[in-house]
């Protein structure tokens, strides 16, 4: 009986050490594997990177300033929200783009902003001021541009962004990178658009995700990293390890047991 036991014992320690063995062992790929260096290159005929305008989503804080050629700021104060004001068009001194994208501007009325970018905005508001100041000019930025990282990365969550513009890849490196888990060549990012939900993939080990739209990421987008198999594969290896663990502590205590009874 106490030979079965040991042999019991020897057989589970053996599975508990290979079920260990492929624990933490992951492949993982790099990114930009396609992508060939061109430093040494000569620089004609190059493309022009051309970063797409944001354009202006439903629920989005504007910071709109006005100013004209008048030596007097009161004129120009008229035109502009009051330091902290905050109304049901406004919050935290910006203009909140409404559910039917419009808001609500001083002395000009309602203007429908959905789907403009910054500049087509500024252009429609300095035409809205023609007769009433001189030599008007428009300043916009995005109060609350951010993006959210979830999924296989090291830190997940949601970042505000004050440059208004973000890649892919820059807002990975704000959630600490993609983890040992995560799928670098399916990566996806969802996107509402004009009141529809979008969804692109982009393969991060390739230079084809320059052309994606996607890549070059607007406020509000999502962006998921989807899990590979080596985190359900090391899942498993735990419950195995666990188990198996569990049967060898059972059968070295009956083992010590019998040996004590005999």
């Amino acid at each position: 009986m106490m030979r079965f036991l040991s042999f019991l014992l020897c057989v589970c320690i053996l599975a508990f050490a290979v079920s260990c063995t492929g624990l933490r062992k992951t492949t993982t790929s790099n990114y930009l594997q396609s992508l060939s260096d061109t430093s040494r290159r000569d620089t004609i005929g190059r493309e022009a990177v051309v970063m797409p305008e944001v354009v202006i989503q439903k629920n989005d804080l504007l910071s709109i300033q006005v100013y004209s050629a008048s030596i007097n700021p009161q004129v120009d104060a008229l035109y502009n929200l009051p330091q902290g004001a905050t109304t049901t068009a406004t919050s935290n001194g910006g203009f909140l783009v409404d559910a039917r994208g419009n808001i609500e501007y001083p002395r000009i009325g309602s203007l429908h902003v959905e789907g403009l970018t910054k500049t087509q905005l500024a252009d429609l508001i300095k035409q809205k001021l023609e007769g009433q100041l001189t030599q008007p000019s428009v300043v916009i930025r995005f109060v609350n541009y951010k993006v959210t990282v979830l999924g296989e990365v090291n830190t997940p969550g949601s970042f505000t962004v004050p440059t208004e513009r973000l890649t892919v890849l820059e807002a990975l490196g704000l959630a600490g990178d993609i983890s040992e888990f995560g799928q670098k060549n399916n990566v996806k990012v969802l996107r509402e658009n004009n009141g529809k939900r979008e969804v692109g993939t982009l393969d991060l080990t390739s230079s084809a995700m320059f052309n994606s739209p996607f890549y070059n990421l607007q406020q509000n987008d999502v962006v998921f990293v989807e899990q590979n198999g080596q985190r359900t594969k090391e899942r498993e290896q735990q419950n195995t390890a666990t188990r198996v663990g569990l049967a060898a502590t059972i059968i070295t205590s009956i083992a010590l047991i019998l040996n004590i009874i005999k």
